[in-house]
Parts: structure tokens; C-alpha cells; sequence
């Protein structure tokens, strides 16, 4: 076997492994024991409690078919390329090699989804950016990296809806708030909270000089049926008024945007994109969602960190650095990875920032030094 072989089928054992680890070493009497409660004719009397149940079942039964599925395919594998070297057959081996290799991916892959198991990581998600310093600029700034996340959630099959959006004076906007829906799509975004930071030269200043612009994004997951939040109607108010237009026939005449805020905590969410009853339930939402949010950051002291050391879109207080000029340079400040193909990244290839996050997330060590102690 080639040493290419080798290595790679070391790698997916490793994946396997840590597949294993995630899953622990009671996975499958649990599974057996959901699969049980799951013939009771009893547990749909209870339909919040059976749905829990149930989910949580298939993506127990998930799991584990993903890692014995991986471990399966390895072995079928290898054998071939054993019989394939044994009996003279370079076609056979050829075609074992090819699939060990789109298997590696594949179990990289998943080795991350397993990353992913939080309370709230399977959830769909609400993603807000707000320009910070630099006026024209970070309006538009803001557009570029509202952009980029659209890019990114397309490129994955899911489903972005614009929830309200405020323009800038003169160009880009000055925040918008997007629900983003599809598996896992709270847990891949939720490490992109943060100031992003943004140098290039201007387009907007005569003199082509460079300029240093901060936008905020701020991600929250959409709170579902399995998770209850409860609000209390005399602490929030409610405010209806009407919302910007394109001009012309798209003006809204009517009061239908929609603004709630929670008094206790200060909290404030909008809906302009539908009808006054759908802006509210909409708003509703958002801050159940929100809420939710601050009680996950009550429970992880590192994710509450990340918040607050957010602060204000400006100096010092970025997770990520854009540098267009004099240089193509993405870097994240908290993992180390970085990538020259700016252009790239600002039209969604966004998955490496994201896995390191998660990786260092689990670890507590960056990707770089995780792979310097093995």
C-alpha cells in the first residue's frame, strides 16, 4: 500500500475515533432505550415531550450510522486494495484509492458536525449587522459582509429570509437582520459574532486614500418548540410605524413595521418586510430568540466573554481583519487562520474560519496547535 494510502486511512481512523469519543461509550444502549420509549402508545399524549424524544433519537441513530458507515467503507475499502495488489488488478486499486481519498474529506467533514452539539447548534438562526465606525464606509462595509453571508448560507441549501434592513445615508446600509434555516445553521455561524474590520482604499474618498471601517455581527439562534421562553407582557412595549420604501409604488403607507422592546433588558428588535400581524410574530420571535441567547451566554463563560469583549464596532475589539490594500489578507484574530483570497471569502467561502472556530471551541486550543501536538 502507498504511504499516501496509509496516511490518509489513518486519518479517517482518527476521525472515527474522535466520532467515537462525541458519541460515548453509552451511545448505543441509549439509542436502545430511546428506541423503546419510541413503541410506547402513550408518549404522543405529550407531543412537546415526544418530539424532543424523537429527535433526539434520530440524531442519536445519525451518529452512530455516520461512524460505523465511515469505519465500514475504510475497511471495504482497503480490502480491495489488497486484493486488488495480490491478484494484479491496478484498476481495482486505482478505484479503492479514489474512494479512500473522497472519504478522508467526507470524515473531515463529519468529524466537525460533530463539533456541533450544543443545546441550540441544530437550530436555524437570526444573523444581525450593524455599521459601526466609519460613516459612509461602514455602511457599506456592513452591506459587503451581509452579502458574504448570504453567499455563504446559499452555497449550503439553506434558507435566507431578509427579517428588516435600515439603509445608510449614502451607500450600503447601516444594519439589517437575516433568519437563516437548515441543519446546524446556529452552530456554524454562532462563532462569527464579533467586529469585523475591513481596510482597502475607499471608493467614496476623492483622494483614493485607504481607509479602516468596522461593521458588528451578532448571531442568535431561532428559538423552536423544544425550548421555552417565557415573556411577560408588561415587559415589553410595542411600536408600529411605518417603513421605508423604494419610492413610487413600493412606498408603505401604512403603519406596519414593527418595533419590541423588553424593557428589563433593553432589547430591541424590528420586522418591515411583511404585513403588521406577520411583523409581529416575526419580532416576537427574534426576541424570544434573543433572550434564549443571553441565557446560553449565562451558561458558557467563553461565548459570554466573546460578547462583551465585542463592545463597539471599532479598534480593539475585532475578530477579524479584511485587508484589500496594500495586500489581499483575511486573518482571524482568535484561531491564526488566514487566507490571501480575499475575494473569495467576501463571496462565502467561509467554512475553514468557521471549523477552526469550532475545533478551538472544543479544545480550547487553535487548529495550528492542535495539529502541533499530534
Amino acid at each position: 500500500m502507498r504511504a499516501e494510502i496509509a496516511t490518509l486511512a489513518s486519518e479517517i481512523e482518527k476521525s472515527v475515533a474522535l466520532l467515537s469519543q462525541r458519541l460515548g461509550e453509552t451511545a448505543a444502549y441509549r439509542l436502545e432505550e430511546l428506541n423503546a420509549m419510541s413503541e410506547d402508545p402513550d408518549l404522543w399524549n405529550d407531543p412537546a415531550k415526544a418530539q424532543k424524544l424523537m429527535r433526539e433519537r434520530q440524531l442519536l441513530s445519525d451518529s452512530i450510522d455516520t461512524r460505523d458507515g465511515l469505519a465500514q467503507e475504510l475497511a471495504d475499502n482497503l480490502e480491495l486494495i489488497e486484493m486488488g495488489e495480490a491478484e494484479g488488478d491496478a484498476d481495482v486499486v486505482t478505484e479503492a484509492e479514489s474512494a479512500i481519498r473522497k472519504l478522508r474529506d467526507i470524515a473531515a467533514e463529519k468529524e466537525l458536525e460533530a463539533l456541533l452539539d450544543g443545546e441550540a447548534d441544530g437550530n436555524d438562526t437570526f444573523i444581525e449587522i450593524n455599521s459601526g465606525a466609519g460613516g459612509t464606509e461602514s455602511c457599506d462595509w456592513a452591506s459587503m459582509l451581509a452579502r458574504m453571508y448570504v453567499r455563504w448560507a446559499e452555497k449550503r441549501g439553506y434558507k435566507v429570509e431578509l427579517q428588516s434592513e435600515s439603509a445608510g445615508e449614502e451607500a450600503g446600509i447601516k444594519s439589517a437582520s437575516y433568519k437563516i434555516s437548515g441543519p446546524n445553521a446556529y452552530g456554524w455561524l454562532k462563532g462569527e459574532s464579533g467586529v469585523h474590520r475591513l481596510v482597502r482604499i475607499s471608493p467614496y474618498d476623492s483622494a483614493a486614500r485607504r481607509h479602516t471601517s468596522f461593521s458588528s455581527v451578532w448571531v442568535y439562534p431561532v428559538v423552536d418548540d423544544a425550548i421555552e421562553i417565557e415573556v411577560n407582557p408588561s415587559d415589553i412595549r410595542i411600536d408600529t410605524y411605518r417603513s421605508s420604501g423604494a419610492g413610487g409604488q413600493h412606498v408603505n403607507t401604512t403603519d406596519s413595521a414593527v418595533r419590541i422592546t423588553h424593557i428589563p433588558t433593553n432589547i430591541v428588535v424590528t420586522s418591515s418586510e411583511k404585513s403588521q400581524h406577520q411583523n409581529r410574530d416575526i419580532a416576537m420571535k427574534a426576541l424570544k430568540s434573543r433572550l434564549y441567547q443571553m441565557e446560553l451566554d449565562r451558561r458558557n463563560a467563553a461565548i459570554n466573554e466573546a460578547h462583551e469583549a465585542k463592545g463597539d464596532a471599532g479598534w480593539g475589539n475585532q475578530i477579524r481583519s479584511y485587508v484589500l490594500q496594500p495586500y489581499q489578507m483575511v486573518k482571524d484574530l482568535r484561531t491564526g487562520v488566514e487566507t490571501s483570497d480575499s475575494q473569495g471569502v467576501l463571496d462565502g467561502n467561509l467554512d475553514a474560519f468557521m471549523a477552526a472556530t469550532l475545533a478551538q471551541g472544543a479544545t480550547g486550543k487553535s487548529r495550528a496547535e492542535a495539529n502541533a501536538e499530534d
